[in-house]
């Protein structure tokens, strides 16, 4: 991470995504922001407010309904040289530009051998818990992790938010930014005014402890370490570690993690079958197997399309849920 002096500001998750696509943007001239109603509108949850006032809308472009086109557009200004942000309006929106990430932005530098490298972000509003219609809570995270070329990072804090996406604009190839929309203005926290990196592929541990390792990402990253301070009062000493980058996975946290407490439980609201929980598991399986005293559990949306309106609570995973699963894996 980058030294940090200077003055803070007090933000909430969405207002750190603003601003730390100002900073880039005041920084890096060949960084541009494009989407739907970025600009005069500035955006959905107005994470881009006022960019266009500052940047011009030769730097913030509002682009039509057409998320194929956005995401394909920003591969050829990346391979020439651009910094290009696009913005999805919700994860649920961006199945039609599927084709143009996966077949273009993950293989160009391979494609080309190296002649090219395509440096672009997209960022999406992703997850539950906000009432939404469908479409608009998605957690499939997992189809961009599977696929070789993309880094996908998701924070869970103000002060991260700032950072990975710092880290994210510059790194030279693309990266899916995805950002838990249910924690967008749930809690402020202090920001360093001034522009700074957090490295991408590394973990954070929120909570150390000695006798579970819970890993998760954001907004599950709060119930579960809600459910780690419920179990202290019951002497249960829990680790918990927010991965904030899905792709690459820090193996190395979650390997020590557990070579330390022996039990583990992974947290994500995607669905169960395919979720990241499987490959985690199969990952300590490999390398820590002799380390393991008891079944990994797994605390995650079930295998349904995403359910609507109250539904909702009965679909996400929660405090309670997240304290049963890790009391059992325990006592076992």
């Amino acid at each position: 991470m980058s030294q940090q002096t200077g003055q803070t500001q007090s933000l909430t998750l969405v207002q750190a995504v603003r601003d730390g696509l100002y900073r880039e943007m005041d920084r890096d001239e060949d960084v541009i922001v494009m989407g739907e109603d970025v600009g005069e509108n500035g955006g959905v949850f107005r994470a881009t407010q006022g960019l266009i006032d500052e940047f011009g809308d030769q730097r913030v472009i509002d682009t039509p309904l057409a998320e194929a086109g956005i995401v394909g557009t920003a591969v050829g200004m990346a391979a020439y040289g651009l910094r290009p942000v696009t913005e999805i309006q919700f994860m649920g929106f961006i199945y039609p530009a599927f084709d143009q990430i996966v077949s273009h932005a993950a293989r160009l530098r391979t494609r080309s051998r190296g002649r090219f490298s395509c440096p672009m972000v997209i960022r999406a509003p992703y997850g539950g818990g906000i009432r939404a219609p469908e479409h608009h809570s998605e957690s499939t995270e997992a189809f961009f992790v599977h696929q070789p070329g993309l880094k996908v990072v998701i924070p869970s804090t103000p002060h991260d938010t700032k950072g990975l996406l710092a880290s994210a604009i510059r790194d030279p190839d693309p990266v899916i930014f995805l950002e838990p929309k249910l924690i967008y203005r749930a809690f402020r926290e202090d920001v360093p005014e001034e522009a700074y990196a957090v490295p991408l592929g590394e973990a954070a541990v929120r909570r150390e402890g000695s006798d579970v390792s819970v890993f998760t990402w954001g907004a599950m990253t709060r119930p579960t370490i809600e459910a780690a301070e419920n179990l202290a009062e019951e002497g249960i000493d829990c680790e918990v570690i927010d991965l904030r980058t899905l792709s690459p996975l820090d193996e190395e946290t979650i390997v020590e993690s557990f070579e330390k407490t022996g039990r583990a439980v992974v947290v994500h609201e995607a669905p169960k079958t395919g979720g990241l929980a499987g490959e985690i598991i199969a990952t300590l399986q490999e390398d820590v197997l002799l380390y393991q005293e008891a079944p990994i559990g797994r605390v995650t949306g079930f295998d349904v399309p995403f359910p609507l309106y109250a539904l909702e609570d009965y679909y996400l995973p929660e405090a309670a849920r997240i304290e049963d699963e890790i009391r059992e894996t325990v006592a076992f």
